[in-house]
């Protein structure tokens, strides 16, 4: 039993070590041309900045980087089991190429990944393919004697020398065996830690700071505070609508139906007159009641989605209204899709109360894990993100869900608002 069961564990250990080695290469082999050919190309583009060409190519540049980085990540947590945080700050796509560039080069992430790839590049290197070299080198030593040598050692006298030991015959040769035997006990022993040295190393590289991470606390915490403000505004306003509209129809309905009753017998024509008035006061009650439950959340929202969701309201809409969907893979997650939806009839009330334009545009699409919409009008232009507009309002429903909003509005118009929250589809 001890004997099958230390025969599993040495087994177990040994395609460790050779399954360390073969990653090892890999990462090695991989990694050394796209971390130099990612740390050159950011450091040209950042160059090229003051001329103008940089603040086109960098956001790119900036974005493959963390591509990279985030594939690094994923595979230290998958082969390594060490899980690497990241904490970069969103930026709209679509944003004007100086802002971009410019909320790149302010982000602590993009310097934190250059570091690393420098890293990547020497340490990362060496850490990745020593566990191959410490499997493959003893391997070596070990064919010596097994006529190799002869290979290496064309003329006679001229050693060869594998490690410290001189080859220069069959005698030499073994001497060379035994010393690969002593590197395949280190490499069995030692090749796995190696190994994870580099995820570490990586880990150590790529994770925030704790400034960082302590900004993102806040900005999370202010979301949040955001977001129950925002319920308890909306809480107070459903109470409001309640108080003053249904509630105050069913009340002068239900006098009503009282005086019918008192009426039905002494005069009939005034108790149908006043019946009549009370289904009236139910039936707008009842529309009243309708329109609170779809400020609330549109059935439309709940039982097609968004894109469905967001044509409806376009139809209700005064001027033209272009609406372009690509939600294809299922759905957004309810939250999201709810912030997302009042987002848009914001601003598309903006565009109609305010803007004076006579046609909207409206792009829903998904893709690299976001969800993007641009709503864009051919209206006066002018508009602004500032305390107490709705756009501000917007801006921090967004947040909640770590979500971005850019404006692009001219004197003159166009305006293009961008929206991007981070979700996937269900």
């Amino acid at each position: 039993m001890n004997t099958n069961t230390k025969s599993g564990q040495g087994g177990s250990r040994a395609r460790g070590t050779v399954l360390a080695a073969g990653r090892g290469l890999a990462l090695a082999v991989g990694s050394l041309p796209l971390s130099i050919l990612g740390f050159s190309l950011s450091l040209v583009s950042m160059a090229l900045i003051p001329i103008g060409v940089g603040a086109l190519t960098t956001p790119y540049v900036v974005k493959g980087v963390r591509a990279y980085a985030g594939w690094r990540r994923a595979l230290v947590e998958r082969w390594g089991g060490v899980r690497v945080p990241s904490a970069y700050r969103p930026v709209p796509e679509t944003a004007n190429p100086w802002k971009r560039t410019y909320a790149l080069l302010r982000d602590p992430a993009t310097w934190r990944d250059l570091r690393w790839l420098q890293v990547d590049m020497t340490a990362g290197f060496v850490t990745a393919l020593l566990p191959a070299v410490l499997v493959v080198y003893p391997v070596e030593g070990l064919a010596l004697p097994a006529g190799l040598w002869r290979v290496y050692v064309e003329t006679p006298g001229v050693a060869y020398w594998y490690g410290f030991v001189p080859v220069t015959g069959q005698a030499s040769a073994f001497g060379a065996a035994a010393l690969g035997a002593v590197l395949l006990v280190v490499a069995h022993r030692y090749a796995v830690s190696v190994l994870q040295v580099h995820f570490r190393l990586t880990q150590a590289m790529l994770t925030p700071s704790q400034a960082e991470l302590a900004e993102r606390v806040r900005v999370l915490t202010e979301t949040r505070q955001d977001a129950v403000d925002t319920s308890a505004a909306e809480l107070r306003r459903i109470e409001r609508d309640l108080h003053d509209g249904a509630q105050a129809r069913l009340v002068a309905m239900g006098m009503d139906l009282g005086t019918v009753e008192m009426l039905v017998d002494k005069d009939p024509e005034k108790a149908k007159r006043l019946l009549a008035q009370a289904r009236q006061s139910s039936a707008e009650a009842l529309s009243e009641l309708r329109d609170l439950v779809r400020g609330i959340h549109p059935p439309v929202l709940a039982e097609r989605g968004l894109g469905d969701a967001v044509r409806a309201l376009a139809l209700r809409l005064p001027v033209a209204t272009e609406v372009s969907v690509e939600l294809e893979g299922g759905r957004v997650e309810a939250p999201v899709e709810s912030a997302a939806y009042f987002a848009v009839s914001e601003l598309l009330t903006n565009a109609v109360k305010h803007s004076g334009a006579g046609r909207v545009w409206v792009d829903l699409h998904h893709g690299a894990g976001r969800l993007r919409i641009s709503v864009t009008d051919d209206g006066a232009g002018g508009a602004a993100i500032g305390a107490g507009s709705g756009l501000a309002g917007v801006e921090r429903r967004l947040g909640t869900f770590d979500g971005v909003l850019a404006v692009s509005s001219p004197a003159g118009g166009p305006t293009m608002v961008t929206m991007e929250i981070p979700c996937v589809l269900s």
